[in-house]
């Protein structure tokens, strides 16, 4: 496969901050292809509107995120295709179009491009994302939506997944055929997530630090983390703790909000977006870590990212007992029914309570990320899916 030429198109975050894409870019770099990524525009980082980073060719164009519900992604969607189709004429001819989701509109610019060959990577399903995200229910746009997922496997030449519960539903619902789908776990890169000293004054003089760490939208679950922390006060008469809610998001606002009706303001902390260096800190520090994504038609098959990282800082997590998160976290993470706060909040004192088991835990999850779980496993089914998609030509 040497000297072709990839085009990978992302919407939804900035490269190389999306580490999966980057994780890609570079392994299809290493394999001797030449490689270029369009997408968006950072706000603090990634702000050029072309770089060329270790070999691989980035043009980014600005990019407004939604607001004001599905017609402000309506905009959102279109201003983006637009530059997709825009810079991609720069790029020139390719040997393979990489879109990778959300939205699943990239096959449009793949169907101008018939000489190409298609790779779906499917990071999320998109009519399970529209029903957890929103309270609409199968309407109109959940139709349209669902139309552009068809439309997208119509055209893939090859699919990869990103668990085994995506590519269960790339067969049935997408209709490909085995040879067709790959599966490429997310995986974190093990040199970015170190452990360094803990500081105990990121405690804020409390014996104990908990820790959360991603996204902060409707179906990730913050709030049910900080209703779970409310009743860990209240239910297990428990103030021994301070939370720090490392990221940002749509809801990042409202969670504050909602961490003060629940008389939280004292006990949890929000630090928006920070740099690697003060978030290996406070991981380091944590003693346990949350996972507290509900479960809807979307979390319960999706891999999740956090507690990936979660794992390469052998930190302990609780979380809810969804499908994948017990395939990715196995043994270093404790299970609470799914949305039971109250469980959630026991779990983490009992948590709190034993220093053996969360090192036992901490020790499994960092096994599993450097051995079972590494990116060298996906990387090997990456090539392939690219092999299979070139042979298929």
């Amino acid at each position: 496969m040497a000297g072709k030429k990839a085009l990978i198109l992302v919407e939804n975050l900035s490269v190389p901050m999306d580490r999966r894409v980057w994780q890609e870019s570079t392994t299809l770099r290493d394999a001797g292809w030449q490689v270029h990524v369009i997408c968006p525009q950072g706000t603090k980082q990634d702000t050029e509107p072309y770089a060329m980073i270790d070999g691989i060719a980035i043009h980014r164009y600005p990019l407004k995120a939604a607001t004001g519900g599905p017609l402000g992604y309506l905009k959102e969607y279109g201003t983006a295709l637009w530059h997709t189709f825009r810079l991609a004429r720069k790029v020139g001819p390719v040997d393979v179009i990489h879109g990778c989701n959300p939205p699943d509109f990239f096959y449009l610019l793949a169907k101008f491009r018939p000489k190409a060959r298609y790779v779906f990577d499917q990071h999320d399903l998109i009519p399970e994302l529209y029903l957890s995200r929103f309270t609409r229910g199968k309407d109109l746009l959940y139709k349209a939506v669902c139309a552009l997922e068809r439309a997208t496997y119509r055209r893939a030449d090859v699919v990869i997944s990103t668990n085994e519960s995506y590519r269960q539903v790339a067969l049935t619902r997408g209709g490909k055929d085995p040879g067709q789908v790959f599966v490429v776990r997310s995986a974190p890169v093990v040199e970015r997530f170190r452990q360094v000293p803990a500081e105990p004054p990121l405690k804020r003089g409390k014996p104990y630090l908990l820790c959360y760490l991603g996204v902060m939208g409707p179906q990730d679950g913050v709030d049910y983390a900080l209703r779970a922390l409310a009743k860990l006060r209240d239910e297990q008469r428990r103030t021994d703790w301070h939370a720090v809610f490392v990221g940002g998001g749509d809801t990042f606002e409202a969670m504050g909000e909602l961490s003060q009706e629940l008389g939280l303001s004292g006990l949890v902390e929000f630090t928006g977006r920070i740099p690697d260096d003060d978030l290996l800190r406070y991981l380091s520090t944590a003693d346990v870590c949350l996972a507290p994504d509900p479960l809807n038609p979307l979390n319960d098959v999706s891999t999740m990212n956090k507690i990936m990282e979660y794992m390469a800082m052998a930190r302990p997590i609780v979380s809810f007992d969804l499908r994948e998160a017990r395939v990715s976290a196995g043994d270093a993470a404790v299970y609470a029914t799914p949305n039971d706060e109250s469980e959630f909040a026991k779990l983490v004192g009992e948590l709190l309570d034993d220093p053996a088991t969360r090192r036992r835990m901490g020790e499994i999850g960092q096994a599993r990320v450097s051995g079972p779980l590494s990116w060298s496993h996906s990387r090997t089914a990456l090539l392939a899916a690219y092999e299979a998609a070139v042979a298929g030509s």
